[in-house]
């Protein structure tokens, strides 16, 4: 026989070995692919205080201090971030101004520490520690055009503290604690005519004290203190440069303070002699020298100072509306702004302070519904072409958005409400109609030889950075993931959001971006008055598409104000319009929200509202949620956990109720409680399993092929207790003082399954619970190290089914209900491990059937998300594992947990002040979607076992054609080229 040809053979590994190589570098993430799984957007949060750059060259730009705790610095014509710095939560961001145009000042903690920031790129240039009395209203002035300094002195003001600091390095120039007991200084002035500091503050409830201090030495030249009539409620204005305008205690009046002379004198205003029909709560605004505000929650009067003798109502507007602070023009005008709602715009007015009652400005805005009432203006001026001031205004919204009015339009806006996320859910997208074109927009030929060329180039490692970022902008517009339906995997889908503002917002996965949003009027309140706060979000109807016609909806619950016992309120709205269905104020308060895994026959899910009272009110409040709540009502539990008073309680439901004619009430009944004592345990944290988790077995296999029956009761809650000389900051308690106790107690009954106790263990604990086990994190002051301890929890009672003829013979009790009120059978395994970092948050990734490997989503201190393998948490983990153990993938023990930089789901990126983390299964069992917001907010797709299920998007189906291609063709050839060596062989 003829020996079998070797060059095709040759030719047919090396194709074979080119295609393996390219798979294997196919797994990798190259540059122009950054993006298309994943996005990541920066928001500062809602703006309380800006400042803008006024020099006339240089990028225009505008400093902003927000209610996150940010400083940044925005482009005035696009709305970008130049720089930003998130400040710590315990170091309060109070006041910010500018100085000598290139340091951008910030006062914090109250009034303790003076940052100076440099203005192009945001460096921190030196920091000022001050010591203050307690504060509650800090105060910072830059002192322009100083003779008696090279630079400008800042002078801060707190409790009865003076402090006159440089403001080009930091150094104290001069300080003065005032002797007046009591005393809180509410404005600190300096005079334009001569070097005096004048510092005005309030002592007790009704004293003034008047202060002329040398701007150069800080020492005092004059002492003035006056009794008021009356107390004084401390919120003070400056009327004039030598009047300030006092609000009493009762409300009632305004005192009229002038302090030029040498002394002290005043008058007294009745506030119903200026506004007769003022209602509700109101505050003073000083707007300019010799104008200020009296505001209220719907109407503004512009009051003009008449001396000493009085005031006097220049202009009313009876639409919510906001004024600016004044803004100088010329050497002796100023300009302000007003900014008020007529109908379905907004108003932007513009006034000179000579002329109060006139305008130099009234433009009309159009602007988007759903951000409710402008609550801050911040008023600047450019110069037009034809040599005459030009004005645009910085806006702070009710939903907490930006928005940049200049000529009648909104030039950009920021959705910066999305910087306070309080809670989210998700939603399915609509199903594709038939008919429905995939390609929504056709390309040329010119453009697609054009991106195809782009994409040789690309993966020829030739093109350029335009080229690289031009090819990623094809591939995202290309690319499916952005269509508004569902896909087969289930990649595509709604985050909707709930924000501190009250406002619901739906983002797209596929790029981020805001399909709708909607500001809840039940969740509005005046700027004055109660403010209610937005509590949860949930699932409220998911209708199957193949039998239900309507679309999915979700709830949101709410409180109308900060009390316990203040009124719930709800709202319904469409997941895919953001039309608000249905809204209702309840007559009960909201305590607790027991979402349910109950639906009715339109497929609603059912809710326990909890009230102060401790009844339980049912929704939807329909006939039919009754009847199947009422079916199931026997077997429903809850518990709650009271922090304050360090108890955890048990429950159960009754059919009465104290209020009568309501069926849809019922009371409870306390059947068990935990006490925990208070002089040696505080409760730290409580955790419980997921309500939508998916257990794909309840048996886990081990090396020997032995049977562990994983306990699985989703009454299983985790609690974690700390002594209470180590519930504060790591290092206030000594190792022998502190201690933790994690506890597995069972909400049915309240018998606690397992308790173990950490020495020398302190907060802050995270923890997450998932299926039969529970990873905590904690801080070990023995070590100085931060730890992660896992508790595994088996079912023992189950181990005789094991036994291969009771389950031939049917005598197993696997099928058999797994009760509480039996006292369980349980094996417990645990272990503990170093962890390098300090923890923001913990999550564990979900899938659809639970088959996937689990993974640890962990916020660390530097802002990212660590997916961490729970095999690396493994209780069983030994130092030499066996070889069956081996077999079973048991990893060798090591004293601490690995930190793989790859292993970072968000990349080179930082959600700044990360506050949780979601993760979402897909229709593909092998991918979770993974959402982290803080100020920031991420999202990315995640494969913990990676995609075993599916093809990676960047698999090259051409490469895949052609080499089939080839390999037929090498067949064919290799077959006709051996029939011809045969025929020929049979001839000789």
């Amino acid at each position: 026989m003829a020996a079998p040809p070797r060059r095709p053979l040759l030719i047919l590994l090396a194709g074979l070995l080119l295609v393996a190589s390219l798979a294997t570098l196919a797994e990798a993430i190259y540059e122009d692919q950054v993006g298309l799984a994943d996005w990541h957007q920066k928001y500062i949060g809602k703006v309380k205080q800006a400042v803008y750059h006024s020099q006339k060259s240089g990028r225009r730009r505008v400093v902003v201090l927000t209610e996150e705790n940010v400083i940044s610095s925005l482009d005035l014509r696009s709305g970008d971030i130049f720089w930003r710095h998130i400040i710590d939560k315990n170091d309060p961001l109070d006041q910010l101004s500018l100085s000598f145009g290139k340091y951008v000042l910030t006062l914090s903690s109250g009034g303790t520490i003076l940052r100076a920031w440099n203005l192009p790129d945001g460096q921190m240039i030196w920091e000022t520690n001050l010591q203050t009395s307690t504060a509650s209203d800090p105060q910072l002035h830059v002192m322009p055009n100083s003779k008696v300094a090279k630079d400008n002195l800042v002078l801060v003001s707190a409790g009865r503290w003076i402090y006159a600091v440089s403001s080009i390095d930091g150094s104290i120039s001069w300080e003065k604690e005032f002797s007046l007991d009591g005393l809180e200084i509410k404005q600190v002035l300096q005079s334009p005519e001569n070097d005096i500091v004048y510092a005005v503050g309030i002592a007790g409830s009704s004293k003034l004290a008047l202060y002329h201090l040398s701007t150069k030495t800080g020492e005092v030249l004059k002492d003035i203190q006056e009794s008021l009539p009356g107390e004084l409620s401390g919120e003070i204005v400056l009327g004039s440069d030598d009047v300030l305008v006092a609000l009493n205690k009762a409300r009632s009046s305004l005192f009229l303070i002038e302090f030029n002379s040498g002394r002290i004198s005043y008058n007294k205003v009745h506030v119903s002699d200026l506004v007769q029909d003022l209602s509700g709560t109101f505050k003073l605004q000083s707007v300019s020298n010799g104008v200020i505000a009296l505001q209220t929650p719907s109407t503004v009067s512009l009051l003009k100072l008449k001396d000493t003798d009085g005031l006097e109502v220049v202009q009313r507007f009876d639409q919510p509306a906001a004024l600016s602070d004044a803004l100088t023009i010329a050497e002796k005008d100023e300009a302000f702004a007003v900014v008020r709602h007529v109908g379905s715009q907004i108003e932007f007015i513009v006034k000179f302070t000579s002329d109060v009652s006139g305008e130099i400005i009234r433009e009309k805005v159009i602007i988007d519904q759903h951000r409710g009432n402008v609550e801050k203006v911040f008023l600047n001026s450019y110069i037009r072409t034809d040599k005459s001031h030009g004005f645009r205004a910085l806006v702070v919204m009710e939903d907490h958005s930006l928005l940049l009015i200049q000529q009648g339009e909104v030039v950009w806006s920021r959705e910066d409400g999305l910087a306070s996320i309080v809670d989210v859910t998700t939603s399915e997208l609509p199903v594709e109609k038939d008919g429905v074109s995939v390609a929504d927009v056709e390309h040329n030929l010119f453009e697609w030889l054009k991106g195809h060329m782009l994409k040789l180039k690309g993966t020829l490692m030739l093109a350029n950075a335009d080229e690289v970022a031009a090819i990623q902008a094809l591939r995202l517009k290309s690319s499916e993931k952005n269509k508004m339906t569902r896909d087969h995997n289930g990649f595509r889908k709604l985050l909707i959001v709930l924000t501190k503002a009250g406002k619901v917002i739906a983002l797209h996965t596929g790029d981020g971006r805001i399909i709708w949003s909607n500001l809840l009027p039940s969740l509005r309140a005046s700027r004055f008055g109660v403010m209610p706060s937005a509590l949860r979000i949930y699932q409220w109807q998911v209708p199957h598409h193949s039998v239900m016609r309507e679309n999915p909806s979700v709830l949101v619950v709410g409180k109308s104000g900060a009390e316990s016992s203040a009124p719930g309120v709800f709202s319904i709205l469409d997941s895919y319009s953001g039309e608000e269905l249905n809204a209702m104020r309840l007559d009960h308060s909201v305590v607790q929200i027991i979402p349910l895994t109950l639906k009715d026959l339109s497929e609603q899910r059912l809710h326990l509202i909890v009230d102060s009272n401790s009844n339980a009110h049912l929704y939807p409040k329909s006939p039919d949620a009754l009847d199947v709540f009422l079916n199931e009502m026997p077997n429903l539990y809850f518990y709650s956990v009271d922090i304050l008073a360090n108890v955890i309680r048990g429950y159960s439901l009754q059919k009465s109720c104290d209020i009568e004619g309501d069926e849809y009430c019922f009371s409870t009944k306390e059947l068990w409680s935990i006490i925990f004592p208070s002089d040696s345990e505080r409760i730290a944290i409580s955790e419980t399993r997921k309500m939508n988790e998916v257990v794909h077995t309840q048996a886990k296999t081990i090396g020997d092929h032995d049977v562990m029956y994983k306990y699985l009761s989703k009454n299983l809650v985790f609690v974690a207790t700390v002594s209470p000389k180590a519930a504060g900051d790591i290092g206030s308690a000594l190792p022998e003082e502190a201690s933790l106790v994690a506890y597995l107690i069972d909400a049915v009954t309240g018998r606690i399954l397992h308790r173990v106790t950490h020495h020398g263990a302190q907060g802050p604990v995270h923890a997450v619970l998932s299926e039969n086990w529970v990873v905590y994190h904690y801080f070990n002051l023995r070590a100085h190290r931060f730890e992660m301890a896992v508790i595994e929890i088996y079912d023992q009672s189950r181990a005789d089914n094991k036994d291969v003829m009771k389950l031939i013979l049917g005598k197993h009790n696997l099928s058999a209900p797994i009760t509480s009120f039996a006292r369980p059978e349980v094996v417990v395994k645990s272990q503990s491990y170093f962890f390098t970092h300090s923890v923001k948050a913990m999550a564990v990734t979900q899938t659809a059937k639970g088959i996937t490997s689990k993974q640890l989503l962990i916020g660390t201190i530097s802002d990212q998300v660590l997916a961490l393998d729970k095999r690396f948490l493994d209780p069983r983990r030994s130092a030499n594992p066996t070889q069956q153990e081996k077999e079973e993938g048991i990893i060798p023990l090591t004293d601490s947990l690995p930190i793989i930089p790859q292993s970072f789901v968000t990349h080179s990126h930082q959600v700044e002040a990360l506050r949780g983390i979601v993760s979402i299964p897909a229709k593909l069992e092998s991918t979770t979607l993974v959402f982290t917001y803080g100020v920031d907010l991420f999202y990315t797709q995640l494969a913990p076992s990676r995609t075993y299920d599916s093809l990676t998007d960047e698999f090259s189906y051409a490469l895949l054609l052609i080499t089939i291609a080839v390999l037929v063709a090498a067949i064919i050839v290799t077959w006709i080229w051996s029939e011809k060596k045969e025929l020929r062989d049979k001839w000789r």
